[in-house]
């Protein structure tokens, strides 16, 4: 089957897109108000999408992934992004106020326990709260699995990648000088955040162009992104980046697992992830009793590939049928 084939046919296999019974904004302190939605079945059992980024802001197409008659789905827009406000926020923004406001979320809808699905960043913020609050996480479903570990950051930002991608590499180090080329997380850092509008702007679309383009199997994604988007995308993703996501130790989530072993969690990994190397989903995989990874062999990073796509409504579809027997 060709690849415009396999596309229809995880198209087809996405349930239909559904309007939200509820849309509000919630206020989660320090400034920070944020967008939440719920779609689907308000009975249901609840699952909360976590996006990508940090800073990428959740999608009407995220709620094609879960049956509407079955689940409760909440999406959110995470700190500074999307609709949440304020826009492109770095103050009072971290891994800690992140998982705090998972929690805040379920407290005020009055959901006792919930699914988490979460991919690449996603992924890391779902571990991340379901290490604090085990209690509260059903089961997690895993995508594109990024584990916040200084190694992952080198390989994305200090020349694995680049040695797949050396055109699009090239491109991202050019809006640096030569000096500040061996780190360009602190050489983004500096002008992202500097007095200079024009040139943060110009960064932000070049931040975000190297992980787009990287993101789908065939590559096709390196163009410009809408101006608001980039700029928090890139501001609150290097902002992560550069304090090491706001962990207390490198390799923190690993260390941890012991805390969720008895969760169970389905993992959906490309094969060709080039964002986030298979390698990270196999060390979890191996640290969680419950885990079943499930590797898709033509695939890259991206939600939207068709075969990450097809086998998350698979694994959804599956959870579904078990919670209502």
């Amino acid at each position: 089957m060709d690849r415009s084939a396999s596309k229809m046919r995880a198209h087809r296999m996405l349930h239909p897109l559904v309007e939200p019974f509820d849309q509000r904004i919630v206020d989660v302190g320090d400034g920070h108000r944020l967008y939440v939605e719920q779609c689907g079945n308000p009975k249901g059992p609840a699952v909360v999408v976590l996006h990508g980024g940090p800073g990428g802001g959740c999608s009407p197409a995220m709620r094609r992934y879960f049956a509407p008659g079955h689940w409760r789905v909440v999406l959110f827009d995470q700190r500074g992004c999307g609709r949440s406000r304020p826009h492109a926020s770095v103050e009072a923004n971290t891994s800690q106020h992140l998982v705090a406001d998972v929690e805040t979320i379920r407290q005020t809808l009055g959901i006792s326990d919930w699914v988490v699905f979460g991919g690449s960043w996603g992924a890391t913020l779902a571990l991340l709260y379901a290490q604090a609050h085990p209690a509260r996480v059903r089961h997690l479903v895993l995508r594109g699995v990024f584990l916040m570990t200084q190694a992952e950051l080198d390989w994305f930002y200090r020349g694995g990648a680049a040695l797949f991608w050396p055109e699009e590499w090239k491109r991202f180090l050019a809006p640096l000088p030569s000096a500040e080329r061996a780190d360009p997380i602190a050489g983004y850092h500096r002008r992202l955040f500097g007095a200079d509008a024009a040139e943060s702007a110009r960064c932000a679309q070049a931040w975000v162009r190297w992980e787009n383009a990287l993101a789908a199997l065939e590559g096709s994604g390196g163009g410009e992104s809408p101006p608001d988007y980039a700029r928090a995308f890139a501001r609150i993703e290097n902002h992560y980046f550069h304090h090491g996501g706001f962990l207390a130790r490198d390799g923190q989530i690993l260390h941890d697992l012991p805390r969720i072993a008895h969760v169970p969690a389905t993992i959906v990994q490309g094969r060709y992830d080039m964002i986030c190397p298979p390698a990270a989903a196999a060390r979890l995989a191996a640290g969680l009793p419950r885990a079943d990874l499930r590797m898709v062999a033509a695939a890259g990073h991206a939600l939207s590939e068709p075969g990450i796509s097809a086998e998350l409504v698979r694994v959804m579809d599956a959870l579904g049928a078990v919670a209502a027997t």
